[in-house]
């Protein structure tokens, strides 16, 4: 079956899989009066999205389901969330990404943070930067360039507490080598959206490191950059297409953590009510260059 006909055909699968009464009822289950136009959204995507056409269509709806629970819209234009195509072994998935300012959202959500942001540091704005306290004398009045240096994350909490995040230009480049393999990708979201992904990397580091680890949260940090498998007895399993490094990158956290600030186990997540089944096309077993 030719790339036209696998996207003409998954596509259908979506639209049949939204249209089941099962499956209809989870995402009401989850968003009520909500329900219809977040479906809605998830056709308009694929849609819109050749290569994500040629996605399996359960790792459509998965990925879907996990922004739904976490009541993040999958419009990329807003930029909460995002279902991304992802080429594995031939076969193409959809894997689910938050960006920066779902981060944002569910931070505010938690109740605990009087003020969060990120931001691109221009050169000659930071006065001085305390690597032992991790505070940043930070004074956009000094910028003497409009070049970017580096990026910048900072919250406070209601009870007083607040953290500094930065990370250089060439720090961000080395992460995003390290921990996606999309990084050199012509047309991925690394060359595409540098300066938002540069922004969610500073943000999530931040979060992960400090921050309040809501339930939320932790699904959150769990399931970016994941292939999500939604399991019958509603466990869900992440499948680190892009970042094989996933493990080291979730538990780079200073030594003198607490080890109840560590990201729990999947297990531990949101349960996410879903359990669908789809025949599936044989996969294509023929390697990419």
């Amino acid at each position: 079956m030719n790339n036209t006909l696998v996207a003409q055909d998954n596509l259908g699968k979506v639209k049949a899989l939204l249209s089941n009464v099962n499956v209809k009822r989870r995402f009401e289950d989850i968003l009520g009066a909500k329900a219809n136009q977040f479906m809605a959204s998830i056709i308009n995507a694929v849609n819109a999205n050749p290569e994500l056409r040629k996605c399996e269509p359960t790792s459509v709806i998965s990925s879907a389901i996990v922004a739904a629970t976490l009541d993040l819209p999958i419009d990329q234009n807003l930029g909460f969330s995002y279902i991304i195509p992802y080429q594995v072994r031939g076969q193409y998935k959809a894997q689910f990404q938050i960006g920066y300012r779902g981060y944002i959202q569910l931070a505010i959500r938690s109740g605990a943070y009087k003020t969060i942001h990120a931001t691109e540091v221009y050169e000659g704005e930071i006065k001085n930067h305390n690597r032992l306290t991790g505070e940043i004398e930070y004074n956009p009045e000094g910028r003497k360039s409009n070049r970017v240096i580096g990026y910048l994350a900072y919250f406070k909490l209601l009870n007083g507490f607040e953290k500094y995040y930065y990370m250089s230009v060439e720090e961000v480049e080395r992460h995003a080598q390290k921990y996606s393999k999309a990084y050199n990708a012509r047309n991925g979201t690394w060359k595409n959206e540098f300066h938002a992904m540069a922004i969610k990397t500073v943000l999530k580091m931040l979060l992960k490191k400090y921050g309040i680890l809501s339930v939320e949260m932790q699904t959150a940090l769990m399931a970016d950059q994941a292939v999500v498998k939604v399991k019958g007895d509603d466990k869900v399993e992440y499948e680190y297409v892009d970042n094989p490094n996933f493990e080291l990158d979730a538990v780079e956290v200073d030594d003198e953590s607490d080890e109840e600030d560590k990201i729990p186990d999947e297990t531990e997540q949101i349960s996410i009510p879903f359990d669908i089944e789809v025949e599936k096309e044989p996969a294509n077993e023929q390697e990419d260059d």
